[in-house]
């Protein structure tokens, strides 16, 4: 059972947050299904460098000044393809 906080946050329980692997800075995607609300949640980013790692495997190339706004549109289709609909982060 949860109680909501005088600004409309929740804990979720620890036992839960364990089982997921749930930490800080994970994002919590959230949607109204009827007269309840779906939550999935993404881990944060790596603070490992990959740089390179799948330049073998694909001819994608993203420019540094690019990698925001394609992190946000890959955000964005994944959230479709798990949702069935759009995302917008502002």
């Amino acid at each position: 059972m949860f109680k909501v906080g005088t600004k409309g946050q929740i804990v979720i329980d620890k036992r839960l947050r364990d089982q997921l692997g749930i930490g800080p800075g994970w994002i919590a995607l959230q949607r109204l299904i009827d007269d309840h609300i779906e939550v999935r949640f993404l881990p944060p980013e790596s603070r490992d460098s990959l740089y390179g790692i799948l330049a073998p495997y694909t001819s994608v190339s993203i420019s540094p000044g690019d990698w925001h706004e394609t992190k946000e549109k890959a955000l964005a289709d994944a959230f479709a393809e798990d949702f069935g609909t759009s995302y917008d982060a502002r």
